[in-house]
């Protein structure tokens, strides 16, 4: 793009905003975006042979800001690799890198992800957790949040939970909950005008005074859901002050147990990115919210179709599984709480169970209730897909690993079956290099393809903003 297409309102603002630096800002709209990709560390470190293997073919470069993070250029396609449908990484805008590590979640931590979808920030934050405490991702848009949970289950995440709710009702359920929040905060994506030029059509300073509204509001809930103590990262990828330093400004005015720990600026002028503002605040450990949470401590709503079952169904349905792991997941934990969904059975995590229960779930959209392990068929057990990326292959009982520049993998990737030897039988781990990307049943010299039909086109999945 050229510096003529952008708006003339945003032109004049950042001419004000940025002086002198102001051309050299506008000029970086004309240069090619930034790329960049995050290895899941759940999976797999960056000194791993994958993610060795990853970092010679796509010519990666570090970040500087993030330890697992990388730039790649033109004509890499990592999006399109066997290791992407792995989760060894993440897309990601490298400039939103910066969130997360802002925010620096300890493992065993409670951490909420409030505007979540499509999960950079999730993944990155169930990364540093190390897979361990509670990560409740949320979406309120029903489509996000199922592009969310996608991602969740790529990346093997067992410790997240995902839900679609507005932030008023979850601050209903959930006061003082969280140690830490992420708040990547809905914006008017001045940065994002070099990835999508739909971004600069809806730009207008309405748009911006509007989104700066809605960010407030939003704000209010995340601080009802805040433990006193807790931290809380504030980010967009927007440039106006209206949305960044003067909303900070509102709301630690109105908050006063709420501090400003710093604010950084990531500008695509003198970083190689698109471009992010990021605020750490702290909450006092005295909180004088109790008031405003004890008025909106409420669980609404009634049990929806979406609600978990809890009753002797659910322990004969957990039964049925650890038999079926007994024997086919000799090496696999089974840990967490079991809920029922319809005919899937998801283990939610333990630390839910120690702080919460699962009745604040009822009338809650939940997409993901935790790391979904099976399907229960007439008589019979099927492990869901969710589970094969959850693991490692020693924890299975049978694995079959493919080479990830093979022929093999292109073709499980599309659906079909595969030969195998024929003493091999059973529940298989199918994986890539070590990673797993799905279950096989073998049977007869055959491996049986059970990858969901809507994941056997290998695709990009979309970059985060």
């Amino acid at each position: 793009m050229n510096e003529e297409q952008l708006p003339a309102a945003f032109t004049t603002a950042m001419k004000e905003l940025l002086g002198q630096e102001a051309d050299a800002f506008l000029h970086s709209y004309t240069m090619p975006r930034t790329q960049g990709l995050r290895f899941n560390t759940l999976k797999s470190t960056p000194g791993s042979a994958p993610a060795s293997q990853a970092i010679t073919q796509f010519g990666l470069t570090p970040v500087p800001w993030c330890s697992t993070g990388y730039y790649y250029e033109d004509p890499a396609r990592p999006g399109r690799h066997p290791f992407h449908t792995a989760g060894l990484y993440y897309i990601q805008e490298p400039s939103a890198m910066s969130a997360a590590e802002l925010l620096a979640p300890l493992p065993g931590e409670t951490v909420l992800d409030l505007a979540a979808a499509p999960g950079g920030k999730t993944t990155h934050l169930a990364s540093l957790m190390q897979g361990q405490g509670l990560l409740v991702s949320n979406e309120i848009h029903p489509e996000r949040a199922k592009i969310l949970a996608e991602n969740v289950e790529r990346l093997g995440i067992p410790h997240a939970l995902v839900t679609s709710a507005a932030p008023d009702e979850l601050s209903r359920r959930f006061p003082e909950v969280f140690d830490r929040i992420m708040l990547d905060a809905p914006c008017s994506g001045e940065g994002m005008f070099r990835k999508d030029p739909a971004a600069i059509r809806e730009w207008s300073p309405d748009h911006v005074r509007m989104c700066a509204s809605r960010q407030w509001d939003i704000l209010q809930d995340a601080y009802l859901m805040l433990k006193p103590g807790g931290s809380m990262v504030y980010s967009t990828c927007t440039f106006n002050r209206q949305e960044n330093e003067e909303t900070i400004a509102r709301f630690t005015a109105a908050y006063p147990d709420m501090e400003l720990i710093t604010a950084k600026r990531l500008w695509p002028h003198l970083e190689k990115g698109e471009g992010h503002f990021v605020a750490l605040l702290h909450k006092a450990p005295a909180s004088a919210s109790g008031d405003a949470v004890s008025t909106r401590n409420k669980r609404g709503g009634g049990k929806s179709k979406n609600s978990p079952r809890v009753n002797a169904s659910v322990r004969e349905a957990y039964q049925q599984f650890l038999d079926w792991a007994a024997k086919e997941l000799p090496g696999y934990n089974v840990q967490g709480t079991p809920v029922l969904f319809g005919e899937s059975l998801y283990l939610l995590p333990e630390a839910f169970n120690e702080r919460l229960h699962t009745g604040l779930l009822e009338g809650l959209k939940v997409p993901r209730a935790g790391l979904h392990v099976a399907h229960l068929k007439k008589n019979r057990i099927e492990p869901a897909h969710s589970l094969a990326m959850a693991l490692s292959p020693e924890q299975a009982a049978r694995c079959f690993d493919l080479s990830a520049d093979s022929l093999d993998i292109q073709a499980w990737l599309r659906g079909e079956s595969l030969p195998v030897p024929a003493e091999l039988h059973g529940w298989t781990l199918v994986c890539v290099e070590g990673l797993p990307v799905g279950w096989g049943k073998a049977s007869s010299g055959q491996l049986k393809n059970h990858l969901p039909k809507g994941l056997r086109i290998l695709k990009a999945h979309l970059d985060e903003s």
